[in-house]
């Protein structure tokens, strides 16, 4: 009687093994560029509904400058309920100002935190107008109302 032995050799495991980390070194960069997209995208849709607040001040107090003291001063993101991070809970990947502040204009901007995944990202701005600008791995944008905040 012939007995059979089932299993796997050790070569067939060693295929597997080299197999499964071709594939896992092909895939990880792939999904850390993805990751970094997302929080960036995560980064510009805060930016906008920061700009909806912004409106709303305008609207309620017909300007974007406060009274401190008898003298007419820009606001700043604490007077809309903003925080100076992105996101406000958690992990920050972005430093948010306010700046530019007239009476009728402003202008955000969202720069990469050092440390961070999205460091070397490039800045988000947008500004009153709509006007918004990204360009990745620069520190500096030139805000457009064409741009479509995905570098192309």
């Amino acid at each position: 009687m012939v007995k059979i032995i089932k299993g796997f050799t050790l070569i067939e495991l060693m295929i597997v093994v080299a197999v499964i980390g071709i594939l896992a070194a092909i895939a990880y960069p792939s999904y850390q560029q993805y990751v970094v997209k997302t929080k960036r995208v995560e980064a510009q849709t805060e930016l906008v509904e920061l700009s909806g607040t912004l409106q709303r001040y305008k609207i309620a107090n017909f300007s974007f400058l406060k009274n401190l003291g008898g003298t007419r001063v820009p606001i700043e993101l604490s007077d809309v309920g903003h925080s100076t991070q992105i996101p406000a809970s958690g992990d920050s990947l972005y430093s948010v100002t306010l700046s530019d502040v007239t009476q009728n204009s402003w202008t955000l901007t969202a720069i990469p935190m050092t440390n961070t995944i999205q460091a070397g990202n490039g800045v988000l701005k947008l500004n009153n107008k709509g006007e918004k600008c990204w360009v990745k791995a620069q520190t500096t944008c030139t805000l457009s109302a064409t741009s479509n905040w995905d570098g192309k």
